[in-house]
């Protein structure tokens, strides 16, 4: 055989690049400042909150106090508007013999919550719409 000719591997021309020895890791997590900014905001959204959950404690508490007085007010309505259908009621039947105005339909002697449409049916209030 023929002596073959030898080619040297060397260095690109200009030669090689520096060697990257250090290590290459990604920043992770908020920076100090927006870590500081995040829980002073935290801290002034808990001062907020603790105040509106004060407030909103002190509307129920009055809530309560006056619910016995619109309760009262409700009954109060409720029994006028009875009495004004009994009235309208003794007008509608004074000719029909036997009939007794006002009296109970329920077999109890005890007093029954009169249901919605005995109760507006003179009213103009629509209960099933």
């Amino acid at each position: 055989m023929a002596a073959s000719k030898v080619k040297q591997d060397m260095r690109p021309a200009g030669g090689y690049g520096p060697i990257v020895y250090k290590r290459n890791l990604p920043r992770r997590g908020l920076s100090g400042y927006s870590m500081l900014a995040l829980g002073i905001g935290t801290l002034f959204y808990g001062k907020w909150n603790r105040k509106r959950r004060r407030l909103q404690i002190e509307d129920f508490e009055a809530r309560i106090a006056l619910m016995p007085l619109f309760q009262a007010e409700t009954d109060r309505r409720i029994l006028h508007m009875l009495r004004e259908n009994l009235e309208e009621e003794a007008i509608i039947m004074k000719d029909v013999p036997d009939w007794k105005v006002g009296e109970s339909v329920f077999n109890t002697p005890r007093w029954v919550f009169p249901l919605g449409e005995a109760a507006f049916a003179n009213h103009g209030f629509m209960m099933y719409t």
